[in-house]
């Protein structure tokens, strides 16, 4: 539970009449209504407001079912909407109940001024307080006008309504400002329903559920004032009210306290859960995660195919000669390293991090895996042919997760009379992220053919080692000598740097079983 849903857990205790002792000798809720209900009578005969032909009254029958009249005399059964049992002196009410004036904004843009009278919209309340520091401003006439109608004061109830809807805040300022139609302002009775109980009512899953319930709309999504104003809600007592607020301002510190010791554990949950990858990737690449095999077929076998599949490639005329030029690296009597290419060897010690496995074999990325950048589509050719069509899906940065995923269904596609165009990456070939800040962090393995973009790399093996490499490929060897290739924060790596890298080989049954372990590994500790 993190603080957050703790906070949620306490309002919820207190609007169900279980944070504070019931006092028997607290004037009931119902006496509060009788006296808004009085006031609001009042304040129409004066004229001051206007009568709300729709108000409703909820009572419980003598059958202990909850019942509304509406304004025509009609009663209806409202066990439906009633979510839990409240304590005998409080009452269940809609919001339009309790207030005496509800309205928003206005709905017309007006003219800005450079400076003036502040116009508040929903960004100056969405955190939970109003924030007049970056708001435009009107002129003083164009205020004056718009307070006709809605004019918030000091001690008013501001609620967003349009986009991030359901914000409560009450006015704690004596400084003039006027609202946009993203606001609703609410006088209510803050003798009978006080201020910061009001707050605390609104933010409770009771009031939230109703807010995203009625939240109408796509995009910029609305909470219409009917919605606001038929919002059901509790009364308690007016001292009960006062003592739940005392009460929750208590805790507030306290739940505080440990949200900020339950962000401090997750980041140190998930730090470990990294470093727990990361050294398991590590033993795994190293000869370490399983025991070896000498009755096994060593690796050196296992390249073996890898050439022979190669050289079938090029009779086919799906890869060039210059492709099959594989260099072997070995150790020599010295036990140093060394690399033959062609006629000449050259002494690769210093690129040697460990000591392999017998049985294992170093050889170079491309040795194994064909590996090339895709195609850059500009935001004009996006609009105009690949967006919403049929074609073969084009992936980007964006669509491969930091999780392994790929969003492969993102409207971007290219049309079978383009593709020749597009560098296509198999299924079963790794794409990963080759410059900005998530280069060698996004990676993933393709479930079928894509086109890709040119921020991304792929590497197609040329026999069936995808889950390895991919392992591999998010290494901390790996992932250490890549970022040292870099050029700045936001640079890239080269392809051809990223094809002379070394990768260790274990023979191919011994892969099988690293790979295995891995999954099942990493699966334990994501699970935690």
């Amino acid at each position: 539970m993190n603080g957050k849903q703790l906070k949620n857990s306490i309002l919820q205790w207190a609007i169900q009449g279980k944070l504070v002792p019931q006092d028997p000798n607290d004037e009931p809720a119902s006496a509060l209504l009788e006296r808004i209900r009085a006031e609001k009578a009042q304040l129409i005969k004066e004229g001051k407001i206007k009568k709300d032909k729709n108000e409703t009254i909820i009572f419980r029958g003598d059958d202990n079912s909850h019942y509304e009249k509406l304004p025509n005399g009609e009663v209806r059964c409202i066990d439906a909407e009633i979510p839990f049992e409240i304590p005998d002196s409080w009452m269940w009410c809609r919001l339009r109940n309790v207030q005496y004036l509800l309205t928003d904004g206005t709905h017309n843009r007006p003219e800005y001024t450079e400076q003036g009278i502040p116009f508040v919209s929903v960004k100056d309340i969405s955190q939970g307080h109003l924030d007049l520091s970056n708001t435009k401003y009107i002129s003083l006439s164009s205020h004056k006008e718009l307070s006709k109608r809605c004019n918030p004061q000091k001690g008013d109830l501001l609620i967003s309504k349009v986009g991030t809807t359901g914000v409560p805040v009450i006015i704690d300022t004596d400084e003039p400002f006027s609202l946009f139609v993203s606001v609703a302002l609410m006088k209510y009775f803050a003798t009978y329903t006080l201020p910061k109980f009001l707050i605390y009512l609104i933010n409770s899953p009771l009031v939230q559920t109703q807010v995203k319930e009625h939240t109408r709309g796509v995009g910029n999504k609305n909470w219409v004032l009917n919605d606001i104003y038929n919002t059901l809600i509790v009364l308690p007592p007016i001292a009960e009210q006062q003592r739940i607020v005392c009460k929750f301002d208590e805790m507030m510190p306290i739940v505080a306290k440990y949200n900020k010791s339950q962000k401090e554990l997750d980041i140190l949950n998930a730090d470990i859960s990294e470093q727990l990858k990361k050294t398991i990737l590590q033993e795994a690449i190293q000869g370490r995660l399983v025991p070896q095999d000498k009755t096994e077929e060593p690796a050196s076998a296992l390249l073996k195919r890898i050439k022979a599949e190669k050289q079938k490639l090029v009779k086919e005329g799906k890869l060039k000669s210059k492709d099959i030029t594989d260099s072997i690296i070995y150790k020599g009597d010295d036990n140093k390293y060394y690399e033959k290419c062609s006629n000449s060897i050259t002494c690769i010690d210093e690129e040697i991090i460990f000591e392999i496995p017998t049985g294992w074999e170093l050889t170079r990325l491309s040795n194994v895996a064909q590996i090339y950048i895709g195609n850059s589509i500009s935001d004009n050719e996006k609009r105009a042919k690949y967006t919403h069509v049929s074609g073969r899906e084009y992936i980007g940065t964006k669509d491969v997760g930091f999780d392994c995923s790929v969003l492969y269904n993102n409207g971007i596609a290219i049309p079978a009379r383009y593709e020749g165009s597009f560098k296509i990456a198999p299924a079963n070939s790794i794409l990963m992220c080759i410059e900005g800040g998530s280069a060698g962090r996004k990676i993933a393995i393709l479930d079928r053919d894509v086109c890709f973009g040119n921020k991304l790399c792929c590497f197609a093996p040329y026999i069936d080692i995808s889950e390895y490499l991919f392992y591999y490929l998010q290494s901390p060897l790996f992932f250490d000598i890549f970022n040292s290739g870099k050029t700045g924060i936001i640079g890239g790596v080269s392809v051809n740097t990223i094809k002379n890298l070394i990768i260790p080989m274990p023979p191919y049954q011994e892969m099988q079983r690293i790979t295995d372990q891995v999954k099942q590994t990493l699966a334990s500790i994501m699970s935690r």
